[in-house]
């Protein structure tokens, strides 16, 4: 049975969160996250098997968050390409697959003047006035744009060992492809949440800078190559008065201080089962200028765990990264395809128990 649940609205309950303050539940999203198509699949049949539930149904009131994007209105592009040229192809991995980079059309560029014979995208290529209508339409959830992943979409472009290497031995390159990226992303978001006149509450950056056991590459080039053109694009979402909600998967503890001061709000995904993640030493050293997103692992507990595992985990999270607000729950990545139905209906029914709460 789904709870029943106080008078706030969603984007109530996840605005007193940001604000550190208490709130009737812990605030619930699914950001940068989901549920891959096979295990949504099998909890579609265990929800109306046992709850004569659709996913939708039994979701809807639990997800306090919801990603809004602009219609895209641009030229036409061939099946499988992306705005920015880049072309995928389905990789199998058993139960299902993922769309993996076939084609980076910046790969060959030697100079920055061989950027000028890409085809760029511009901000113009969206309807803003119809993202403005989606989100007058939605009055009662926590609305965030998306998705301004900068150092990304430039390896998605470049190829991702090349464009460590532009890093030493051809930077003035990388920061030109950085820089164009940035500059879409500054216009985009600028655009989106002008039109929405104050609706939207987050904004979504991300830029993956953490392998499992360790960052990808040192803070001196982060600090050179990367920040400074989040620092940026963060400086315009806060001028719309938007909080920025960034993702980074992986070990990333070294780096918090650092994106703290890039202008970040909101910490998303929490890889804790990466090298040196500590969900106490997060929350303490950083929980009085830094709210959370995500936590609760897809690597281990949700696929491989039993539901009281789950469980357990869910509360344990709410209990550290939730303590004084601050904390928005939710899987730590995409939830996979072998995660049992079970354990999926356990993340959402133990964090729905936690009411009042902060």
């Amino acid at each position: 049975m789904t709870p029943s649940f106080s008078s706030l609205s969603h984007r109530e309950r996840v605005r007193l969160a940001l604000d550190h303050q208490t709130t009737d539940r812990i605030p619930i999203a699914l950001v940068c996250s989901g549920i891959n198509a096979p295990a949504q699949r099998a909890l579609e049949t265990h929800l109306q098997q046992t709850r004569g539930l659709s996913v939708e149904a039994y979701l809807d009131p639990l997800i306090d968050v919801r990603e809004i994007v602009p219609p895209y209105s641009g030229p036409l592009l061939l099946p499988d390409e992306d705005i920015w040229g880049v072309r995928r192809a389905p990789v199998s991995y058993g139960a299902d697959s993922y769309d993996e980079i076939a084609y980076y059309p910046l790969a060959s560029a030697e100079t920055p003047a061989d950027l000028d014979a890409h085809r760029w995208p511009s901000a113009d290529w969206f309807d803003y006035d119809a993202l403005a209508a989606i989100a007058a339409a939605d009055g009662d959830h926590c609305l965030m744009a998306a998705n301004g992943n900068i150092f990304e979409r430039s390896w998605y472009m470049r190829g991702f060992e090349q464009m460590f290497m532009d890093f030493v031995l051809n930077p003035e390159l990388a920061h030109a492809i950085m820089e164009r990226v940035t500059t879409f992303f500054c216009a985009y978001f600028d655009r989106a949440l002008a039109a929405c006149e104050g609706r939207i509450d987050l904004a979504f950056t991300a830029d993956d800078i953490g392998g499992q056991n360790g960052l990808l590459m040192s803070l001196p080039m982060w600090e050179a190559f990367i920040k400074p053109y989040h620092l940026r694009l963060n400086a315009v979402i806060h001028r719309h008065g938007a909080r920025v909600i960034y993702h980074t998967d992986g070990s990333v503890m070294p780096a918090v201080p650092g994106l703290m001061d890039m202008g970040i709000d909101v910490l998303q995904a929490l890889q804790f089962s990466a090298r040196g993640m500590d969900p106490v030493a997060l929350k303490r050293d950083h929980g009085d200028r830094l709210c959370f997103e995500g936590g609760v692992c897809v690597q281990k507990t949700l696929p491989f765990g039993t539901p009281d595992e789950v469980a357990d985990e869910v509360r344990a999270r709410i209990d550290v990264l939730g303590a004084q607000g601050g904390y928005i729950l939710g899987p730590s990545h995409y939830i996979q395809a072998n995660t049992p139905p079970e354990n999926i209906t356990a993340l959402f029914d133990t964090a729905a128990g936690f009411y009042p709460h902060g």
